[in-house]
């Protein structure tokens, strides 16, 4: 926190002359170009239902916004729980040790209404602070500077202020102000179900799949209905008067299958957005909670077991440390996890955070399924939680933990295989699907176009909900962001600069995320980097390009092979403890351009190709008349050893790979656009020189094996002359 807000904050500090700070920072440019710049005023905006998030449409001014997610600035010094406890130790901080995070004595409550409660928590992981009773939050460099201001002006407290308006921009507290009154506009248009006719209410109630969901749980929880979108209306109550910070809608929809879809979408925006839904009704006393990915099967646990029950904002797949101190009341938390295999992948991280002696987990199957359709089903959900596995010791389990796990991947096949490609099909016959926990390896000659294909690998998996951490040390992420970009949209933006807002406003939603590092990099600080992302963003899928920029000038001393083995089994071992895919790309050994790269081409394979579960490989085959012929080729794949290589089509207009549609189809497909009758003719056109050129063939064929029995002929007659007349010789000596 930097001086001036704290000049701002509280009064006392306008008669210091120049007050110093042990901790001093920069004051970062993007913050001082945001806050020197005039404000820009909002246009019109709407709020649609799109898929997991809240849209907010832009027209007229261009706005520059500064978000959380646009770029990951990595940790100044990364700080470990005993750093923490010794400065505390230092200033005579009390403090309790808890389960994630310590307690201490909130330094923004006025001393006589703080009285023994220890309301502030900093994180043992990250040393992010937050103040339960006033919301004030901040980093551990934050808090440090404000314990030296206290003690240095020997001051009682620190107004919340300080931390409440931290770096707030004019066109930040505007858009604070218009979601505050959206949110205030759907509470208002909403109306509680009892207010409802009960024919009304019980129809809404089939469309959600909640019939046993009583009138009394639903006002309990102040769930409403906005009736314009025929949605369920979730509030969002924090801060110490328990005001209304945001809303959740929720809407349904039947697909063939007789299943419903829900489509959700909150306010604010769903980075925003950090609500534990049903924690107002937690008393100060509960020491058991069950943690549910989804607002409806807490109101089904609730109401079935009478237990405390929360449910998280994004699913179980998210937990995001800010959430963390409103759990450490609890003894036991048991976690009932989504019917997904992401959702049992995302119960290691659970437990790291939460800690693995009071977790335990619900992992749903044939007899247990998910809490809202378990009471549908009329099941004893309070009998289902008392069965629940503990999560016992990271390093250490049973047959009777892995037991469930073992049935779901039996059961769920193409669930474990991972999130499938929309682009590119064909890996999807091979690899079947992007899996957590792996290391993939992916080669390709110079210049052939390994940073364009994997940023639309990566991009693909993003847009399908994949939390992704790209980490671009050969190319700026504001190149690295305009190839993706392009390759989101499927156009280029020079021609169409008026198109470029609506597009980035719907990028800007991906959960995508930017290293800042460029250039040679030391290992531990791009780990240590992607921990915290881990840790903080939820990352299932970091890539690094590439290796050989990990390779710094500080070990020029040591053997480059040993260097890189060192680097790759880091990686290894962090994809597998992070339970987080990592994708490294590493450029291949000099080679003959006539010769296709084999995994044995690698820079430095033996330990790569040993580490790695996926061994992908860009080849290009020169060509002297026109651009190289691309394909995948895939090498390895430890998951069910399935290997194999197709082609790929670059699409200059939108940095694309595809693969190329063959033969009548093709000429089918274009044969539906008229305005493509060119490219028809085209076609038919190498179709004709196709079929003539196999014709010519078969002549050529034909005519050789018409030579070669004349040679065969000839052949019998001049060995058969010989033989006959040694006959006739012998006989007349006889």
């Amino acid at each position: 926190m930097w001086r001036s807000l704290l000049l701002r904050g509280t009064t006392c500090l306008l008669q210091v002359a120049t007050p110093r700070f042990l901790h001093q920072r920069p004051f970062p440019p993007l913050c001082a170009r945001l806050l020197t710049q005039p404000p820009l005023r909002r246009t019109t905006c709407g709020l649609e239902l799109r898929g997991q998030g809240y849209f907010l449409a832009h027209s007229g001014t261009r706005a520059f916004k500064r978000d959380a997610k646009s770029s990951l600035e990595p940790a100044v010094s990364p700080v470990t729980v005993t750093d923490i406890k010794l400065y505390l130790r230092t200033k005579e901080i009390p403090f309790h040790d808890g389960h994630s995070c310590l307690h201490t004595p909130s330094i923004f409550v006025e001393p006589s209404a703080r009285r023994d409660s220890f309301s502030l928590f900093v994180d043992k992981t990250t040393g992010q602070f937050l103040c339960k009773d006033t919301l004030a939050e901040g980093s551990w460099e934050d808090l440090q500077d404000c314990l030296e201001v206290m003690l240095k002006e020997e001051l009682d407290f620190l107004s919340p202020r300080v931390m409440l308006e931290y770096l707030d921009s004019a066109e930040e507290q505007e858009e604070m102000e218009w979601e505050l009154r959206e949110v205030q506009r759907i509470w208002s248009s909403s109306v509680p179900f009892s207010d409802l006719p009960e024919d009304e209410a019980q129809l809404i109630k089939t469309m959600f799949q909640i019939t046993k969901i009583s009138n009394a749980t639903l006002k309990r929880f102040g769930v409403r209905l906005f009736k314009p979108t025929k949605s369920l209306v979730f509030p969002w109550f924090g801060g110490p008067d328990s005001s209304l910070k945001g809303v959740k809608l929720l809407s349904a929809q039947s697909t063939d299958t007789d299943k419903v879809i829900y489509n959700e979408a909150t306010v604010p925006k769903c980075n925003s957005y950090y609500n534990l839904f049903g924690l107002p009704l937690v008393g100060r006393m509960d020491a058991e909670v069950v943690l549910t990915g989804h607002e409806l099967d807490t109101l089904a646990v609730s109401q079935a077991t009478g237990l405390t029950s929360v449910a998280l904002p994004r699913g179980v797949s998210c937990l995001p440390p800010i959430l963390l101190p409103y759990l450490e009341q609890f003894k036991r938390v048991t976690l009932w996890l989504g019917d997904d295999i992401r959702s049992w992948e995302a119960s290691k991280i659970f437990s790291r955070k939460l800690g693995f002696r009071r977790c335990s987990l619900v992992r749903p199957g044939e007899y247990r399924p998910c809490p809202a359709e378990a009471l549908a089903q009329g099941k004893n959900l309070a009998q289902i939680i008392k069965s629940s596995i503990p999560a016992g010791h990271k390093s250490i389990m049973s047959f009777k933990q892995l037991r469930d796990d073992v049935y779901g991947e039996l059961v769920n096949r193409e669930q474990v295989a991972g999130v499938k490609w929309g682009r590119f099909q064909e890996l999807n016959r091979i690899l079947k699907g992007h899996r957590k926990g792996e290391l993939t390896i992916f080669t390709g000659p110079t210049g052939s176009g390994k940073t364009t294909f994997i940023s639309e690998f990566a991009l693909d998996l993003c847009m399908q909900g994949v939390n992704t951490l790209w980490g671009s040390f050969e190319i700026n992420n504001v190149r690295l962001a305009k190839i993706m970009l392009t390759q989101f949209a499927m156009q280029r933006f020079e021609e169409n600069l008026e198109q470029y807002d609506y597009w980035a406003d719907k990028f800007e939603e991906l959960p995508l995320y930017f290293m800042t590092f460029h250039g040679q990099q030391n290992i531990k600080t791009v780990l240590d980097t992607m921990q915290h992302a881990v840790y903080l963003y939820d990352i299932n899928h970091v890539v690094i390009d590439n290796l050989q920029f990990m390779m710094g000038q500080e070990n020029l001393s040591v053997d480059k092979f040993a260097v890189q083995d060192h680097i790759i089994g880091a990686f290894r071992k962090f994809a597998t403890n992070s339970s987080c895919h990592v994708t490294l790309i590493i450029h291949p050994r000099k080679e003959e351009d006539d010769r296709e790269l084999q995994t044995a081409s690698i820079f430095g394979s033996a330990k790569a190709s040993q580490e790695a579960d996926n061994v992908l490989i860009l080849q290009e085959k020169k060509l002297a008349t026109c651009p190289g012929r691309r394909s995948l080729q895939v090498t390895k794949n430890r998951f069910d050893g399935d290997v194999g290589i197709f082609p790929l089509d670059f699409l200059k207009a939108s940095l694309t790979f595809a693969t190329p549609v063959k033969g009548k189809h093709k000429l089918r497909q274009l044969a539906g656009k008229p305005e493509d009758e060119l490219e028809v003719k085209k076609e038919v056109r190498k179709e004709v020189k196709k079929e003539v050129k196999k014709e010519v063939k078969k002549e050529v064929k034909k005519e050789e094996v018409k030579k070669e029995e004349v040679k065969k002929e000839k052949a019998a007659r001049t060995t058969k002359t010989p033989r006959t007349d040694k006959k006739l010789s012998e006989s007349m000596e006889k």
